[in-house]
C-alpha cells in the first residue's frame, strides 16, 4: 500500500510539472502569438479605395464612359479570380480600353484604415489612418467634339471611325459602332451585332479600292511605270474562263480610253490596277504592302489589334494548298482576294502619304513615334495629286466636289463574303482622306459594314466629319 502511495504521488508531480511547463510555455514562448490573436479580434482594418483618375481629351475635357466613348476609353470592373493575388476581393480595375491599358496610372494608391472594436463588433476608435492617393489625370489625344461627332454620324450602323493628325500619329477619334452601355454589360453579351468588338482596331476588312494607293506607290517606286506611262481601259481583261472587269464596265458598260497614273486613281480604274499588279508581281506588291505596315499591328496602346493580312504565293500555298495564279495578282492589287486590313491600318496608310512617307505609330497617350519611309517626293505627289482628284468633278468620292477645303481621299466598294449571284453582290462602303491637301492636318478614315458603295455611304460621313472639323478652326 505505501508502495502504491508512492508511485501516486509522484505521478501527480508528473502530471503537475507538465501542465505547469506547458502554462510557462503558452504565457512566455507563445504570448505573442495569442496576444496577436487577441488583437486581431478586436482591431479591424479597413481599406480605403484610392479615388481613380480621370481621363481628359486634348484640351482638358474630361472624357465619361458613355457609348460616344465606350470602346476607346473602355470600362472598370472588380477583380476576376485570376487577378486577385495581384490586388483584393472586391478592388476594382480597368477591363478594357485605356482604363485597362492605364490602369496601374488611373488606379491611384489605396489607403488603410485600422479601427478598435469591441467584442461585439462595434466599432471603438481609429487607431491608425493612411489615406488613398487618387489616380493620375490621364491627358489623351482625343478630341472630345470630334470623337462625339463621329459617333453621332454613324447613327449606330456596323463599322468604324479613325481621324488622326497623319505629322505624329495622335488618335483624335476612334468609334467603333454599334457600341454599348458599360453600366448594362450582360444585355449587351448576347446581342448579334457584337457591340463589345472594338472594330476599329480588331475587325479586319478587304480594304477594295483604297488599297490602290499601295499598289500606285510600289509600281512609281519600282520603275514599273512613271508618270507620264499610259494603260487602256479595256473594259475587262479575260483569261481562259476568268474575266475581271472594271466597275465603270461593269455599271454601265463604258469604257474610259487612255489612262495615266493620277486619273486612273481618280477614277479608281480597275483594268489600270490588274495591269499595274500584273507588271509588279505579287513579291513585290506584297513587300510593299508590308512596308506600309499591313500585316503588323500598328502598335496603338489598346489591347486587342488584329494584324489583317496579305497574302502571297507563300500564304496561298500554306493555308490554302494551292498555287498562285495572275487572276489572283490581279484581285489583290484592288484590294480584293484575301486581303485585309483594319480601319486604323488603313488611315495609317492614307496618313504615310498625307505626310509626305512619315509613319508614324498612332497613340491616344504619350508622345510621338515616326519614322521616314523611303518613298521618293515625286511619287508622293503624283499619288496625292490623284487623290485630290478623287474629290473633284470627275472623281468618284462626288460629295466632296463643292467642300470648301481641298481634300485628298479614296473611295473603296469592297466585296466581301460567297458571291453566288453577282445581283446581289455585299459590299462594305470605305472612304480614307486627308485635309487640307497642301498642308495636311487631319486624317479622316469611314467604313460602313454591307452598306454599299464608299462614294454614297462612307465619303459622306467622312464630309460632315471634315465640316465639323473646319467650323471649328
Amino acid at each position: 500500500m505505501r508502495e502504491r502511495l508512492i508511485w501516486l504521488y509522484w505521478l501527480l508531480i508528473l502530471v503537475v510539472g507538465i501542465f505547469s511547463l506547458r502554462l510557462l510555455y503558452l504565457q512566455i514562448w507563445e504570448a505573442k502569438y495569442y496576444r496577436l490573436l487577441a488583437d486581431e479580434n478586436r482591431i479591424k482594418q479597413e481599406i480605403l479605395p484610392a479615388p481613380r483618375g480621370k481621363i481628359l481629351d486634348r484640351f482638358g475635357e474630361v472624357l465619361t464612359l458613355s457609348e460616344a466613348n465606350a470602346h476607346v476609353l473602355g470600362y472598370v470592373g472588380e477583380v476576376s479570380e485570376e487577378e486577385v493575388d495581384r490586388f483584393y476581393l472586391g478592388a476594382v480595375v480597368g477591363k478594357m480600353g485605356l482604363e485597362k491599358q492605364y490602369d496601374q496610372r488611373l488606379r491611384g494608391v489605396d489607403g488603410l484604415s485600422i479601427l478598435e472594436q469591441d467584442a461585439q463588433g462595434k466599432v471603438l476608435r481609429e487607431l491608425r489612418r493612411i489615406e488613398p492617393v487618387k489616380g493620375e489625370a490621364l491627358p489623351t489625344t482625343l478630341d472630345a467634339g470630334l470623337q462625339k461627332k463621329a459617333f453621332e454620324l454613324m447613327d449606330y450602323r456596323k463599322g468604324a471611325v479613325v481621324v488622326s493628325n497623319p505629322n505624329n500619329g495622335e488618335i483624335l477619334a476612334l468609334v467603333s459602332s454599334p457600341s454599348f452601355d458599360a453600366g448594362n454589360l450582360p444585355k449587351f453579351l448576347t446581342d448579334k451585332n457584337l457591340p463589345l468588338f472594338n472594330r476599329a482596331i480588331s475587325g479586319e476588312y478587304p480594304p477594295g479600292s483604297v488599297f490602290k494607293i499601295v499598289t500606285a506607290t510600289a509600281a512609281l517606286e519600282e520603275g514599273v511605270i512613271d508618270g507620264q506611262t499610259q494603260i487602256e481601259d479595256t473594259g475587262e481583261i479575260v483569261i481562259g474562263p476568268y474575266r475581271y472587269t472594271n466597275w465603270y464596265f461593269t455599271q454601265y458598260g463604258k469604257k474610259e480610253g487612255w489612262l495615266e497614273i493620277t486619273r486612273a486613281i481618280a477614277r479608281s480604274n480597275d483594268i489600270f490596277f490588274y495591269k499595274l499588279g500584273e507588271y509588279l508581281g505579287i513579291s513585290a506588291l506584297a513587300d510593299w504592302a508590308k512596308y506600309f505596315g499591313l500585316g503588323i499591328e500598328t502598335g496603338v496602346d489598346l489591347a486587342g489589334e488584329a494584324k489583317g493580312l496579305m497574302p502571297d504565293q507563300a500564304w496561298k500555298k500554306e493555308v490554302m494548298e494551292e498555287d498562285w495564279y495572275t487572276g489572283d495578282t490581279f484581285i489583290t492589287a484592288i484590294g480584293q482576294g484575301h486581303v485585309l486590313m483594319t480601319p486604323i491600318q488603313i488611315n495609317q496608310m492614307m496618313s504615310i502619304i498625307a505626310g509626305r512617307g512619315l509613319l508614324c505609330k498612332p497613340f491616344l497617350v504619350g508622345g510621338s513615334n515616326c519614322r521616314k519611309l523611303d518613298i521618293s517626293q515625286k511619287t508622293i505627289e503624283l499619288v496625292t495629286e490623284g487623290l485630290k482628284q478623287v474629290c473633284e468633278t470627275g472623281g468618284t468620292a462626288w460629295p466632296f466636289f463643292d467642300f470648301p477645303m481641298r481634300v485628298a481621299g479614296k473611295t473603296g466598294t469592297a466585296e466581301f463574303g460567297q458571291q453566288e449571284d453577282k445581283t446581289k453582290i455585299k459590299t462594305h462602303a470605305l472612304f480614307t482622306g486627308f485635309a487640307p491637301v497642301d498642308k495636311p492636318e487631319i486624317s479622316v478614315t469611314v467604313l460602313l459594314e454591307g452598306a454599299g458603295e464608299g462614294s454614297y455611304q462612307a465619303a459622306p460621313v467622312a464630309k460632315e466629319l471634315l465640316t465639323y472639323w473646319l467650323e471649328r478652326q
